[in-house]
């Protein structure tokens, strides 16, 4: 599945909300995102109008890890309506 090419980092927030994750702070245009689900996760997630490729990609492989989910898997549940 191909990622999207116009996500902001404030809708990949919206979207991992499903998954536990919550703002806890916010420095500059960054915001972190924390999940108690599968242990403590921390997430640096860049407040930008559209997330480059590989920042994305790298966030969601690391959610993914954590989850122990596939990350085709998270990919269908997170972008296919």
């Amino acid at each position: 599945m191909r990622l999207p090419r116009d996500l902001s980092g404030d809708e990949l927030a919206a979207l991992l909300r499903r998954y536990g994750y919550a703002a806890t702070r916010q420095t500059g245009s960054h915001l972190r995102l924390t999940t108690q689900q599968n242990g403590e996760h921390h997430l640096s997630l860049p407040r930008h109008s559209s997330l480059r490729v590989g920042t994305l990609n790298a966030i969601l492989k690391d959610v993914a890890d954590h989850l122990g989910l596939e990350y085709d898997a998270l990919l269908r549940a997170l972008f296919e309506h």
